[in-house]
């Protein structure tokens, strides 16, 4: 998640490169010729966005830099589309070692001998450069004293095996409304801090148990911070807690259908017990077995902390209830009386830039005037909502003890009135028109930095085009009855209903990060080359048809890419009615590794 204040940053395109010589501090010939010395070796730029021809410039050119987030001098810049990832790098140690350490090999000699070229990236502390490397041998991780280093970039086929990597995509064929769920997780954090899970619980009311059960879907997207501990604990039971409370509720009921009111109180209940059992239950348990072994163990969700998108479909009322702690955000495509589709966001972001939340979190604190500062709780943390973060629920006195006798931070000296931090949900409720061909997105925030709901939902729609003209065989016929009905003729451009209101107003993040990369903003930057559409979105979200900007930051390595995305986590859920099998069936084709059919998670 993103934790730090972001600069917007101004770009231009520069008609002539300026050269990075080779006799200022930093070169990539002074650093080579330091560390192999008497070996030739040739460094140039290779310019991402056209300009006019260029005069002739010195032997050792670099281009002129991309700088980050954390940035904050004023520069003219020009983007860098092409960058490296771990896993794709060079490690140099020493000044005579020969160990190189490699995952992605690049051939450095021609079929007849002829030496070729790599694409490099150089990565500052606050900026990046990109050039060509000529010659053989290998480059080096660290390129000055300064702490630069040099990688090698991603070709655009590495980039793709990359992105594909965690994609999954399966096939609902339990004919109650839903007929498929794609999914995708990009890191940016070593390791990744989001997490997810997916569920399936049938369920019988009483005095119907000869009656087919229905079947609640559960999707969740769990995006932490400061550590990965707290959305693996969500992963592991936040479902199995709601679900509890869903089954007491409907129980209690007797044979009608609970209120709405009481069916949001069951999913918040479900939320804050186990917050509870997170923050306050683990610090009883630790204090009595005094062991720092078991704190280690069951501290760490509570010190880390995660937002939470959860979703929860009755296929039987057709409601889809969605609960957000945090800023991960839901929204629903539906298609329009105009052809088009319309975005509805199902979910605010819980921030403290949302004035809603601003004046909640200042009503519970009154006379405390930093109890939002900046946009934050405290000055510190972004959502005004998440699970763990015990450091803003403690009271003054469990957090010092535990910093004391165990570990962890010590409390702010603003904490007066604590909790300043609830995992309450603020729940909403949507009618599916499963027949229309509704879809929903489910996304931790690092694709709301990059793409608007209005994008987000066109780019759905423009899949659903490319996929239903190349239906074919099999399962994808039961997706394309539902496409055509939802779908005309292909469209030049997102088939999507503009937004009319202003950015910001609603208290929803806008998208800032293709201002930071300098890219066009228009819409046929998009491009559709994916059967997953989570992975879809991901690609477009990372620069479309800029096949160069998608390796970049896609093999940018961690802790570096940080400063340019976050980690990214993607659900797309698709309504419909197609085969009854009562079956989950893997979708092969938009599914990074086929694994054996799935049974429903029951």
């Amino acid at each position: 998640m993103r934790r730090a204040a972001v600069k917007a940053i101004r770009t231009s395109l520069l008609s002539t490169v300026r050269g990075f010589r080779a006799n200022r501090r930093g070169s990539f010939a002074s650093v080579y010729n330091r560390y192999y010395p008497g070996q030739s070796r040739h460094v140039s730029s290779s310019s991402i966005l056209r300009s006019p021809p260029r005069p002739v410039v010195p032997e050792y050119v670099l281009r002129e830099p991309i700088r980050s987030s954390m940035y904050v001098r004023r520069a003219s810049i020009a983007v860098v589309s092409a960058l490296v990832g771990y896993g794709a790098w060079y490690s140099y140690s020493g000044d005579n070692s020969s160990q190189v350490s490699r995952a992605y090999s690049s051939q450095t000699t021609g079929p007849n001998g002829a030496t070729q070229t790599r694409t490099v990236l150089v990565i500052g502390p606050d900026e990046l450069r990109t050039g060509t490397w000529v010659g053989e041998g290998p480059i080096s991780k660290r390129t000055s004293d300064d702490g630069r280093k040099m990688v090698e970039m991603l070709t655009p086929e590495q980039a793709t095996q990359k992105l594909r990597k965690t994609e999954e995509s399966f096939f609902v064929n339990r004919g109650q409304g839903v007929v498929r769920y794609d999914m995708m997780q990009l890191p940016s954090n070593d390791p990744i801090e989001d997490d997810h899970h997916e569920a399936i619980v049938e369920y019988s009311s009483p005095g119907t148990e000869k009656v087919a059960p229905n079947d609640w879907m559960f999707w969740g997207v769990f995006d932490g911070h400061s550590g990965w501990t707290t959305s693996n604990k969500l992963r592991q039971t936040l479902i199995q807690y709601v679900a509890r409370e869903l089954n007491d509720t409907y129980l209690s009921a007797g044979a009608l259908t609970p209120s709405p009111e009481a069916v949001d109180a069951a999913i918040k209940t479900g939320f804050t017990r186990l917050d509870d059992e997170i923050v306050h239950q683990s610090v009883q348990k630790v204090l009595k077995s005094n062991s720092k072994a078991v704190a280690a163990q069951t501290l760490a969700p509570a010190l880390s902390g995660s937002c939470a998108l959860l979703s929860f479909y009755d296929c039987k009322s057709k409601l889809l209830r969605v609960a957000c702690t945090g800023d991960s955000r839901a929204v629903l495509g539906r298609k329009s009386q105009s052809g088009k589709w319309t975005a509805t966001a199902l979910s605010n972001d819980q921030t403290g830039s949302n004035p809603d939340e601003a004046a909640r979190l200042r009503k519970e604190h009154p006379g405390e005037d930093y109890v939002v500062r900046n946009g934050r709780v405290l000055g510190s943390l972004e959502p005004t909502r998440a699970f763990g973060d015990a450091v803003y629920k403690w009271s003054r006195e469990t957090a010092e003890r535990i910093q004391e006798q165990y570990f962890g931070r010590r409390p702010s000296p603003l904490v007066r009135t604590p909790p300043y931090v609830t995992a309450e949900p603020v729940v909403t409720t949507t009618k599916i028109e499963p027949e229309q061909g509704d879809f929903v997105v489910l996304a931790t925030d690092g694709l709301w930095e990059m793409l608007s709901n209005e994008e987000v939902v066109g780019l759905v729609g423009k899949w659903i085009e490319t996929e239903r003209a190349s239906a074919g065989s099999g399962l994808n016929k039961q997706l394309n009855a539902v496409w055509t009905r939802a779908f005309g003729s292909p469209s030049q451009t997102l088939p999507v209903e503009a937004n009319t209101a202003t950015e910001g107003d609603d208290g929803q993040k806008a998208p800032f990060r293709t201002r930071q990369w300098g890219t066009s903003p228009e819409s046929d930057r998009f491009v559709v080359e994916d059967k997953n559409v989570a992975t879809h979105l991901i690609r477009n979200a990372l620069g479309g048809k800029n096949q160069e900007q998608v390796s970049a930051l896609l093999t940018l390595p961690s802790p570096h890419s940080r400063r340019y995305r976050d980690d990214l986590t993607v659900q797309v859920i698709f309504f419909g009615y197609g085969e009854k099998t009562g079956k989950v069936v893997v979708n092969e084709e938009a599914t990074a590794s086929a694994n054996a059919p799935l049974k429903a998670k029951l």
